[in-house]
């Protein structure tokens, strides 16, 4: 049985790991604050985007299916995927579920013939993805925490890029979506070419028809629309990456706070476990000293 100064210097240990935990749990609680706001500010802008390409996509009629970043290439040799991951650990399952799905993804591209072309965002992905030998065609890192739009406008001019050139004939998006502290979906998402179900939005004019009813608005564009759908097409594009950045960092900090509370629980069990074996040897100490007492006293007799 271990000597009560070792089990007080475990216990002390444990208490100092928990200090820090519980100090890495009110940090990631306050900056998932600050994250959940930016997407409250973000998702109604997105849905404006989005909805202002699908009513100029409608209104361009023909024409937009003859638009590059709208048409799909003849075949499909090449597909780029694009893993969105943090810059930090210590939260759980985060960022390796992402790698898991896009390993998965490539797995199931090369079983179909096709080539898998590697862009990652975030440190633990691009290290990931390095370690297991593949090469990255792009790696963005040092704003997972905090991301700014300038950041998804240079990883969008990189995929529109190459897929303009033919160097992609697709661009999947795969990304922690944020849903609450203690749930993050792994979604995925067909970022290039935008499909005729994406761009029309169907599900959504479902969604409004059933909201509203009545006439709605004519909108008279100037210039023509095909003019300001090959503006906007690219803005669909920075603003999707955008989000997908925007709702992996609320992700992060919220798997990361969950991560950092469980990490406290524990040590606190540790803890308590400890003290009973601090106490169990102290018992035994104090047994063998009476012991002794009485063995001594039986000799002096």
């Amino acid at each position: 049985m271990a000597s009560q100064r070792d089990v007080k210097n475990k216990i002390s240990s444990v208490k100092n790991i928990q200090k820090i935990t519980r100090a890495m749990e009110m940090v990631a609680a306050a900056r998932l604050r600050r994250a959940e706001q930016r997407i409250d500010a973000l998702r109604p802008y997105a849905d404006a985007v989005r909805r202002m390409t699908r009513q100029a996509a409608q209104a361009a009629g023909a024409e937009a299916s003859r638009m590059p970043l709208l048409s799909a290439h003849e075949s499909e040799s090449r597909v780029g995927l694009l893993l969105v991951t943090g810059d930090r650990g210590l939260a759980g399952g985060f960022n390796s579920q992402v790698i898991r799905a896009g390993v998965r993804l490539s797995a199931e591209l090369d079983e179909q013939g096709k080539q898998s072309v590697w862009y990652s965002t975030g440190r633990r992905g691009v290290s990931s993805l390095t370690f297991r030998g593949l090469d990255l065609s792009g790696s963005y890192t040092g704003f997972a925490d905090k991301p700014a739009y300038a950041d998804a406008r240079s990883i969008a001019d990189d995929v529109i890029e190459a897929y303009v050139d033919g160097k992609l004939d697709r661009v999947e998006l795969i990304y922690n979506s944020y849903v609450s502290p203690l749930t993050q979906t792994v979604t995925h998402e067909r970022l290039l070419p935008l499909s005729a179900a994406t761009i029309s939005g169907e599900e959504d004019d479902d969604e409004e028809e059933g909201q509203q009813s009545g006439p709605r608005a004519l909108v008279s564009y100037e210039p023509d629309p095909e003019q300001i759908l090959r503006r906007l097409v690219p803005d669909y594009i920075e603003i999707s990456i955008y989000r997908a950045l925007v709702e992996s960092a609320a992700g992060f900090f919220g798997a990361q706070m969950t991560a950092m509370r469980s990490a406290s629980e524990n040590a606190g069990e540790i803890i308590t476990e400890y003290t009973l074996q601090m106490n169990r040897a102290r018992q035994a100490e104090i047994t063998q000293e009476i012991m002794e007492v009485v063995a001594g006293a039986e000799g002096l007799a």
